[in-house]
Order: structure tokens, then sequence, then C-alpha cells
């Protein structure tokens, strides 16, 4: 290769790298070797609602995976439900408690959905998310794990484990300390008893091929259950995940901390899937925990203790929500926030927005090309082949300040459409193909106002002809207000010469600019402050404004 291809083959593989999605895409090509097809994993058990911590394992994973499609290749994106999981606890934020207790032990698709909307507690879960991750363009294929174990799928990978349970025992035990090692009889497999659907049953024997024989302590029911044909037995899940590796063949899979901790879960199924299933780990990273900071007002659960992809979309546009993830790197714990730090957050994503499309100029290439990288993450939309879609291909911005969108929506009244449609045309307001993300973010602003943000961010302008109780000198300030500034607002093309006009109105009625401001503000809209005047006087109607001073 001559330097000129050298130094462009290195500056691409470079432009890969900038990205820790594309580090562990090209990672996973690495160690996995040159292949037909990708598989990248993830999973959870639908035992209640599934949080915005979960969604962090899934996001990791459709990072990556994009960035391997980025890469040319081809990825199977698998998602696990694992709603064949015991049904143990009924989480606080439930309704109808008591009924659901009634099925405590149960496989989780077995216990009915409370809502009475779909056909089981699990499927109301799933259905949630499924319904929720294409909003971030998120497109996994889902496996059931009730429907795969039922159907006896997993005969051969449970027989391998009967088959290896000392070996298996051994390998669990090498992580233990000798106060927690298996005591007595052990067995890789437990079983819903099939009279009485629980899994309070204990086995009694293995023929040593394909029958396992076990009792029901809970309506004393005993059988000898085919493994290739019964529904309810399935490995234990230190022994299952490994399983499902070699059986879908995984590549990539990440997993939170608790799982990496030294002589984890993460480190017994490395070892069983090579050992007992013939199959290497996939590569994988630890992805940290994720805190809620502020009120999140009716978003929340009942035990206030829950929150979901739904909740967080309706405070964060798609793009936003996935920039939360894609600008963190997964072993970082962070917050997200629903109170005045919703306002940064938004001003954080709006600067890399501009510097990819380099409208703000970037301080080094580095950092434009991780910003560029970050942003490309950040949208929803990708190729039929699920690839980034270039900037190219995109329609450019046209950017609204989050907090601008509050006050906008705030004079309207709380219509979103109708904050959208007192914007200006292009081109110094927003072309039609602009419209859609913004009225994204109107409705987020709308919802952050109304439920999440403190009173004093919150206000409500002035009835027409509604007098606030002023001093004469204030009362004199707001006619002059009215008769010298607003009746001509049009003519304030900028704020700031707005604001020297309010500043020259002060000094013209003998009032300090303080006293000024906090008359307007009461005028307008009962309050001591507000707004940025200027700008706020600039955004509300002009004949809305003289109607509601009209009587000073």
């Amino acid at each position: 290769m001559d330097t000129s291809k050298q130094k462009k083959a290195q500056q691409a593989d470079a432009s890969q790298t900038v990205h820790w999605a594309d580090e562990y895409a090209q990672k996973v090509i690495r160690e996995k070797g040159d292949k037909e097809i990708y598989t990248s994993a993830s999973g959870i058990t639908p035992s209640g609602t599934v949080h915005i911590g979960n969604f962090r394992e899934i996001i990791s994973v459709e990072l990556v995976v994009r960035a391997l499609r980025d890469m040319g290749k081809k990825v199977r994106f698998i998602y696990s439900w694992d709603d064949y999981d015991v049904f143990r606890k009924v989480p606080k934020n439930m309704p109808k408690q008591d009924e659901l207790e009634k099925y405590l032990r149960f496989p989780i698709t077995m216990v009915p959905d409370p809502w009475e909307r779909d056909s089981s507690y699990a499927r109301h879960h799933e259905v949630d998310v499924e319904n929720t991750l294409p909003i971030v363009g998120i497109f996994p294929e889902y496996l059931y794990q009730a429907e795969r174990y039922s159907s006896s799928r997993y005969a051969q990978g449970i027989n391998r484990a009967l088959e290896h349970r000392d070996m298996l025992k051994n390998i669990l035990d090498k992580f233990r300390d000798n106060d927690h090692k298996i005591q007595g009889e052990w067995w890789p497999v437990s079983v819903f008893c099939s009279f009485c659907n629980k899994d309070a049953t204990i086995i009694t024997g293995w023929d040593g091929e394909w029958v396992v024989s076990y009792r029901c302590n809970a309506c004393g029911f005993s059988e000898d259950a085919d493994i290739r044909t019964a529904k309810g037995i399935k490995l234990n899940w230190r022994v299952d995940w490994p399983m499902r590796w070699e059986y879908e063949k995984v590549d990539f899979e990440p997993a939170g901390k608790d799982h990496h901790s030294q002589g984890g879960s993460f480190d017994t199924a490395r070892n069983i899937c090579k050992e007992v299933y013939g199959w290497d780990a996939p590569v994988t990273f630890q992805y940290d925990f994720i805190g809620i900071k502020g009120s999140v007002g009716k978003i929340s659960s009942s035990s206030g203790a829950v929150v979901s992809l739904g909740d967080v979309l309706r405070v964060y546009t798609p793009e936003v929500t996935r920039y939360l993830f894609a600008g963190t790197k997964p072993n970082s714990e962070f917050t997200i926030s629903f109170d005045l730090d919703v306002i940064k957050i938004y001003e954080d994503y709006d600067k890399t927005e501009r510097i990819a499309w380099k409208m703000e100029e970037a301080k080094d290439e580095n950092t434009y090309r991780r910003e560029r990288r970050i942003y490309e993450l950040s949208q929803p939309e990708t190729d039929p082949d699920g690839k980034t879609l270039p900037l190219e291909s995109r329609t450019p911005p046209f950017q609204m300040p989050f907090r601008h969108f509050c006050n906008l929506i705030q004079i309207a009244d709380g219509d979103a459409d109708k904050a959208i449609a007192a914007l200006p045309p292009a081109p110094d307001g927003p072309a039609p193909d602009q419209i859609p993300a913004l009225h994204s973010r109107a409705l987020c602003a709308k919802y952050w106002v109304e439920n999440c943000a403190l009173d004093e961010f919150r206000f409500k302008l002035r009835c027409a002809g509604e007098r606030a109780s002023l001093p004469d000198a204030e009362v004199t300030a707001i006619r002059l207000l009215r008769d010298e500034v607003i009746s001509c607002i049009e003519t304030f093309t900028e704020d700031k010469p707005c604001a020297e006009a309010v500043y020259g109105i002060a000094q013209k009625a003998g009032i300090d600019s303080k006293a000024m401001f906090r008359a307007a503000y009461q005028a307008l809209i009962g309050k001591d402050q507000g707004p940025r005047l200027a700008n706020f006087l600039r955004s509300i109607d002009k004949q809305r404004l003289l109607d509601i001073l009209a009587d000073y």
C-alpha cells in the first residue's frame, strides 16, 4: 500500500473509533473474526415496569449494533423476554395487589394482566416496551422464553446440563467461599408443577436420559416428565444464560455491574459456556446504574420509584433521549433529570447539533468528529439496512431553545400547535419540513412545564383588562411601556434595543429598573419575576399585550 492510501485508510479507521460504540464494534469483529452475521443480545424479566435503567442495556446494545452495521456488517439483534421466570414479588406500583398475590411462584406468563388489556401480566409489560422502542429507533427481534421453553426448544441444552451437573456444580462453587458452596444434591433445573403451576417442586431423580422426576411441595403432585415434551422444565438462570449464548451463537452482550462483579454471574456464565456448551462467551462490557433527579410529577409510579422509557419521552424528545446514552460511556453512572437540569441537557444537545452541522466551530477536529458521531447515533432514523443516515440526507435543524419553548407554550396557554403557529415563516422561522421536530420538542416543553417545573418557572398571562395593584409611579411606567414600546414592538428586531427601551421607560417614569421589571411582570403575569422581559414582550402577540394593559 502506498503512503497516500495508507494515510487514507488510517484516517478512515480513526473516523470509526471516535465513539465507544465503534470501539466495541471493532472489538467484536477482532475477537469473533469475520462472520457472515453477528448476533448481539439483550434481555430482561418483565416482572414489573421495565424502567429506564433496563433501557440502558437495550440502547447500549443497539448503539454497538448500529456501529457494526455502519462498518458494513450484518447483525442480528435479539431481545429476550425472560417471561418464564417465577413471579416472586408483587411490585408496589401494581394495581390489584391481593389478586396478584394469588399467583406468586407461578410463571410470569400465567399471571393475569391486572389492567385487563393483554393476555398476561408479562405480556402487558412487554407490549409497553415493544410499542415504545420504535419511537427511539430500536427494532430488535423479540424472543419469548416462555414459548421457547414450553415448546421444548432447549431440550438438548437441558439434557447437556444434566449430563454435566457435577461440572456445573464445581464451576459455581469455584466462585464461592466455603460458607456459600452448594450443599447436598443439586440439580441445574427447576420445574413448574404441571398440576398447580407453582415452582415449589423438588427434583427427585433423573433417568440419565430424558426423564426428570419431581414432587410438588405445594400440592403434593409428583410426575416423571420427559424433557422433550414437558412444558414446565427450565434451567436455573446461571446455567440458562450461557446455554442460550451457545444456542443463539451470541457474539456481544453487555451486563450491569452487579453481574460483572468478580465471581459474579458473568464469570460463572463465561466458564459454563466454554466448558459445558463449547462456545466462547460474547464480547461484553459493564454498564453502570442510572439515577433519577428531580420530581417527575405525574409520570412516576405510585411508589415513586419507577421511571420508564415512556416516562422519559414525555420530557425528552427521542433524539435527546438517545443523546443521554450515546453521549455517556456505559461504565459511567449518570442521572436523568426532571428538574431545571432539563434545560441544560437540551442546551448541551443543541450545542452538539450545531457542531455536527458546522453551525458552530468545534475547538479542534477530534472534537468535531466526536460530537458529530454522538449526534449521528442520537438520531432514531436509519437507512433500510439499519445504518446511520449521513447528515447530508437529513433535514437541517431549526433550533428553538427548550427554555424559550417553555415560555412560548405558556404564552399560548398550553397549546403546542398554537405556539408553533406563532413562529415566523422561513427564512426567519422554520420551514415546513422542520416543523415535526419542533412539534416534538414543544410537546415535551408543555409536559415539563405542567408536571415537573417548579412553580416559580410557571406563569399564565393575565386576561385582557385585568389590572395589577401597583403604586402610581409604576402604573405610569406600565402606561408608558404600553404606549411607547409595545405599540411599536414590531420595530424591535432584536432583544437588546427592546431592553434598552424598557430601561428608558423606567428612567422616564422616575423609578429604578428593578421596580420597572417587577411592575411589568405583575401587570402581565401577576408575579414579581418572569422570563427575560425584552424577549418575553417580543414573543407575545402585540394586540394581546395591548389588550392586557388597556386599562392602565
